[in-house]
């Protein structure tokens, strides 16, 4: 029997300014009398996210859908946050996997095509957009667990680290971490913060130094994932762990999930402008963009 979900949202006007985004786009439907908007589909979602919601258990799982890699392009984003605002404005869901539509990959990180040859208020706003992802992920009252299906390189991989839980494929093609210095780029601090409260403060400077790529066994002995299995196995453990974390009551989970994560992503909200303006004063040098131009064809040629 197919599974209905009904899903209460924010009015449009509560959406983030940089969330522009048509309705139609993300399934909104608009109410007769105005006000919440109800979803009701087995599916929900847009473009680059979708949504699988299953009631009767109280979760959902929610893919990435942004092919070939998962890239987290401006409208990726976007959507991500909005779906995610969906689900935590319907009290039958207390769980998500965080999971990926493409084969083979989680999500290769930023999208370098929003970084280059663009103008310094489209940097801002991309930059802007990349900060509510994580802001919003790593408070999230829902326990996020992180079915990691493939590569989960720099952007990815900070993804995957703002999940409660992470599980990833056995596969050695597989690789997960922070490899930003590798491009010469530095990872930000509250990338650099998210890595230490995940894997402690000398395994971080290590890996962010050296810019390391875990493979799903090293990941695992790091402790940048908690679990390795079967590909085929990683949604239905997922799911499995999904459970064992709502035993928990959700007031006591959610505050000390708060208390843990709390000072990082205060750091950020302290620091948010200046930590935009260093991102587009040092995405605009001409060294940087030259870089990325570079790069990006090199990714055509090899495509070609």
């Amino acid at each position: 029997m197919a599974l209905t979900a009904v899903i209460r949202v924010p009015s449009r006007a509560l959406l983030r300014p940089w969330a522009r985004l048509r309705d139609a786009a993300l399934g909104w439907i608009e109410p007769a009398g105005g006000g919440g908007v109800e979803v009701s589909a087995q599916r929900f979602g847009s473009q680059k996210v979708v949504v699988e919601p299953d009631p009767a258990a109280g979760v959902a799982v929610m893919k990435l859908k942004n092919p070939p890699v998962n890239s987290l392009s401006l409208e990726l984003l976007t959507e991500l946050v909005i779906s995610l605002e969906k689900l935590e404005n319907d009290k039958t869901v207390r769980g998500v996997v965080l999971t990926s539509d493409c084969p083979g990959i989680f999500s290769a990180g930023l999208d370098l095509t929003e970084m280059c040859g663009r103008n310094p208020a489209h940097y801002a706003e991309y930059w802007k957009a990349v900060q509510e992802m994580w802001l919003r992920l790593y408070l999230s009252n829902l326990v996020l667990v992180a079915a990691i299906n493939g590569a989960s390189p720099a952007g990815g991989c900070l993804i995957a680290l703002t999940c409660d839980y992470r599980v990833m494929a056995d596969n050695p093609k597989y690789s997960i971490g922070l490899n930003e210095t590798l491009l010469g780029i530095v990872a930000p601090f509250w990338f650099k913060e998210t890595l230490v409260n995940t894997i402690g403060h000398r395994a971080s400077e290590r890996a962010l130094q050296l810019g390391l790529l875990f493979p799903p066994t090293e990941a695992l002995q790091v402790g940048m994932v908690d679990k390795v299995v079967p590909k085929d196995q990683v949604q239905s453990t997922a799911l499995s762990v999904l459970a064992q974390w709502m035993a928990i009551p959700d007031h006591a989970r959610q505050l000390t999930k708060n208390m843990m994560r709390k000072p990082a992503t205060d750091r950020l909200l302290k620091q948010r402008e200046a930590d935009v303006q260093n991102f587009v004063s040092f995405i605009s040098r001409d060294s940087i963009q030259k870089s990325l131009q570079m790069y990006l064809e090199k990714l055509k040629q090899k495509k070609g």
